[in-house]
């Protein structure tokens, strides 16, 4: 059994005892739920929001870390704009701890 839940914009596929990278949920020990968009059972799948209205996919925030550096540098020609900035994401490390259809 495996369910496609979406979070912070994206959507991810994911099962019982997988650990996967979200944007930032909680403190780490935190209980999450998460929204399930498809919920696979062998053949059966169920993916209309009727179908999805019980079904839920909880978690728990295992650690935070953090993504890889970008170094970005903005300029402009002719005006002596240089500007250098950098971004790093924080994650939140999430083990999926159940499946349910309700």
């Amino acid at each position: 059994m495996y369910a496609v839940v979406k979070s912070g914009g994206k959507q991810y596929r994911v099962e019982q005892g997988q650990r996967v990278r979200l944007e930032r949920l909680g403190e780490p020990g935190s209980q999450v739920e998460l929204t399930p968009v498809m919920v696979v059972d062998g053949a059966n799948v169920l993916a209309t929001p009727a179908q999805l209205a019980g079904a839920t996919v909880s978690g728990r925030v295992v650690e935070e870390t953090k993504g890889p550096k970008i170094n970005g540098f903005d300029y402009k020609a002719k005006a002596n704009v240089r500007r250098r900035w950098g971004h790093r994401q924080t994650y939140a490390v999430v083990e999926i701890t159940g499946i349910s259809v309700g």
